[in-house]
């Protein structure tokens, strides 16, 4: 699990982004809370800040002509099998949304890519 960092959403290739918006569906619901090393520091943060992040690879997935499920833009929706959150206090949209994506972060994931014969 990876989320990559926020400045390469509307660079990824279309099994990229649609892994990531795989990967917020899974960390929203059931994977919330559940170790991993890559993600752990999504679990530091409020839900609301992954939900931010996911509402950037819903609309970038838009303009690439996908059709991600409208109750994924609920901020309290975790998916069919978990229960909605009921008490999910609204933040503001902060740039960047995860301090952990910064310019170390950044090259990092660039390098991930290229390990997967992907250049960015």
């Amino acid at each position: 699990m990876r989320l990559w960092h926020q400045d390469l959403i509307q660079r990824l290739p279309r099994q990229q982004l649609l892994g990531q918006h795989r990967e917020c569906a899974a960390l929203r619901g059931a994977g919330w809370g559940r170790p991993h090393a890559t993600v752990d520091y999504v679990f530091a943060h409020s839900p609301y800040k992954l939900y931010h992040y996911h509402l950037l690879v819903m609309q970038e997935m838009e303009k690439c002509g996908y059709k991600p499920d409208e109750l994924w833009k609920e901020a309290t929706y975790r998916g069919k099998k978990e229960v909605a959150y009921s008490d999910l206090e609204a933040l503001p949209l902060t740039q960047p949304i995860y301090p952990e994506h910064d310019k170390a972060y950044l090259q990092e994931c660039l390098e991930n890519l290229c390990g997967k014969g992907i250049f960015l």
